[in-house]
C-alpha cells in the first residue's frame, strides 16, 4: 500500500472485450511470448490510505484480484454496463468474508439499473441457498463521490453514440471505451500527472479511439504521462511503444503507477 497522500494505480486489465489472446486467433500478437501482450478485460485498482477501490469488475476480475494480490476491497465504481465491465461483480463475494459491512458500488442510475437486472439475485429480498455478494448500490451524480479522502469525479465521454463516464481522481484520470471526449469534459482532464485513454488500434472503430486520435488528445491536454488501454490484438506492445512519444506508453496488465492524491 502506498504512503499517505500517494495513490497507486494497478492496471488489472488492458485488453478489449474479448481479451488478448483472442479465441480462435493465430496472429503474432496472440502467439506472442511477451507477457505485456496478454491482456485481460479492462479494469484498474486504485490503492491509497490503506483502502482499495476498483473501477469496473469484468469477467476476469477473480483472476485479476488473485494476480494483483489484494485481499480487501472497499468500493467499486462502474464506467458503464457492458459485459466486459460488470460481469465479475459476483466475484466480490470473497471480499465480504469476515466483514459485516456491505461493499458500496457506485454508478450512474441507468448503469445501476442494468446491474440490478443482470444480478437480480443479489438485490432481491429472498432467501438464498448459496452465497451472494453483499453490496450496496449507490447512484452517482455529476459531482462524483468522496471515498476515504479521495474524490472520484465522473468524466462524460462518448462510446459511439452512448454517453458513459471515466473518472478523475487526484491528479489522474481513467478513460476507457471512448470514441470521443466532449468539449465540456476537457477541463476535468487538464493538469494531470497520469491520463489513461482508449486506444484500440490504428484502424478507426465506431465506438473506440485509435492510437492516432488519442495522441492528439495527449497533445491537447498535456499530461505528464499518458497510458493507452483497451488494446486489441492488432497492437504489439514493444513495437507500438517504439513509435510513441517518450511520455506515452501502452498500458499492460500488472503495471503499477504512483500519482499524487491532491486534486
Amino acid at each position: 500500500m502506498p504512503a499517505n497522500g500517494t495513490v497507486q494505480i494497478t492496471v488489472l486489465g488492458s485488453g478489449t472485450s474479448v481479451g488478448v489472446p483472442t479465441i480462435g486467433c493465430d496472429c503474432r500478437v496472440c502467439r506472442s511470448d511477451d507477457p505485456r501482450d496478454r491482456r485481460l478485460r479492462p479494469s484498474i485498482l486504485v490503492s491509497y490510505n490503506n483502502r482499495n477501490v476498483v473501477i469496473d469488475t469484468g469477467p476476469d476480475f477473480r483472476m485479476q484480484a488473485l494476480r494483483a494480490g489484494f485481499r480487501t476491497l472497499d468500493a467499486a465504481l462502474y464506467t458503464h454496463a457492458h459485459a466486459d465491465h460488470i460481469l465479475g461483480l459476483d466475484d466480490i463475494r470473497p471480499f465480504n468474508y469476515g466483514h459485516p459491512e456491505n461493499i458500496p458500488i457506485y454508478a450512474r442510475p441507468e448503469v445501476l439499473a442494468v446491474i440490478r437486472r443482470v444480478f437480480r439475485y443479489v438485490f432481491e429480498e429472498t432467501n438464498h441457498c448459496g452465497g451472494i455478494p453483499r453490496v450496496e448500490a449507490c447512484p452517482l451524480d455529476d459531482s462524483g463521490v468522496e471515498l476515504f479522502g479521495l474524490r472520484f469525479i465522473p468524466v462524460p465521454v462518448l462510446h459511439g453514440e452512448r454517453l458513459i463516464v471515466g473518472f478523475r481522481f487526484g491528479r489522474a484520470a481513467y478513460l476507457t471505451d471512448h470514441s470521443d471526449i466532449p468539449e465540456q469534459s476537457m477541463p476535468l482532464l487538464e493538469g494531470l500527472d497520469v491520463l489513461f485513454l482508449d486506444a484500440l488500434r490504428h484502424v478507426p472503430h465506431p465506438t473506440h479511439s485509435t492510437v492516432e486520435r488519442s495522441l492528439r488528445w495527449v497533445e491537447q491536454l498535456r499530461p505528464a504521462r499518458a497510458y493507452f488501454t483497451h488494446i486489441c490484438h492488432e497492437l504489439s506492445h514493444e513495437e507500438t511503444n517504439r513509435s510513441l512519444p517518450p511520455n506515452v506508453r501502452l498500458a499492460y496488465d500488472g503495471l503499477q503507477i504512483l500519482v499524487g492524491g491532491d486534486q
